[in-house]
């Protein structure tokens, strides 16, 4: 099945687009993509491929984990989020543990993005989240990012308390692929409950990149915007 896999996924292949890729994220030398090979399939194309292919072995989608080339890789995350959407308590415990034996592959935003939260952060809903702590103070970026996104899973039911205490740890990074996510969360908080939100940015304001700000109160109105830029709070 991995073969016809990785046929399919050849085929759909468009060098133009994946050049244009290649810029986007960064896979130049000393970025944070480097060396990054792009097929230049959409996303789109990619889902409906996975959903195709849900019945590959644990096993054969951690081989297309490792693969060199980024659409493999996110094929092989999407096709894990489907099966752990329909999985069995038991089932999802293996994907969980396949995926965190594995963040080194996991190595671009949009990997991180589309399946931290549907995987790590859904199956720790009721569980201790300890691991999430403990990506967070990797020396690894994209290991923080997942810590960080994986919060979205408790955020949707207004459980704040881990994507508040993570965000404060990664508020020290200055890489800015940190500072982004750690605004797309608080900004997530915000819409649930503004006072919250604003509470944590009066408290940690003078630690808070102004990328991290910029994201946050993206939602707030105008004139109160003009305040936390201005340092008016």
């Amino acid at each position: 099945m991995l073969d016809e896999l990785l046929k399919e996924i050849n085929s759909k292949a468009d060098k133009k687009r994946a050049e244009n890729l290649q810029r986007f994220f960064k896979t130049g030398l000393g970025e944070y993509g480097e060396g990054d090979v792009f097929l230049g399939i959409k996303v789109p194309l990619q889902r409906e491929i996975a959903k195709k292919y849900i019945g590959l072995s644990l096993t054969k989608i951690q081989e297309l984990l490792k693969s060199k080339i980024h659409e493999h890789r996110l094929i092989a995350l999407l096709i894990l989020v489907e099966k752990f959407k329909k999985g069995s308590e038991t089932e999802k415990g293996d994907i969980f543990n396949l995926y965190l034996k594995n963040t080194k592959y996991i190595n671009n935003w949009d990997l991180v993005d589309l399946s931290s939260h549907k995987i790590v952060g859904e199956f720790l809903v009721d569980k201790k989240r300890d691991i999430l702590y403990k990506l967070a103070s990797s020396n690894d970026l994209w290991e923080k990012r997942i810590s960080m996104i994986s919060t979205f899973a408790y955020i949707k039911n207004e459980d704040f308390n881990d994507a508040l205490r993570i965000s404060e740890i990664l508020l020290e990074d200055k890489r800015d692929l940190i500072n982004k996510a750690v605004g797309w969360v608080l900004r997530e908080i915000g819409k649930k409950n503004q006072k919250i939100l604003e509470d944590f940015l009066k408290k940690h304001y003078k630690d808070i990149s102004r990328t991290t700000l910029r994201y946050a109160i993206e939602r707030f109105p105008e004139k109160l915007k003009k305040k936390y830029f201005g340092g008016e709070i």
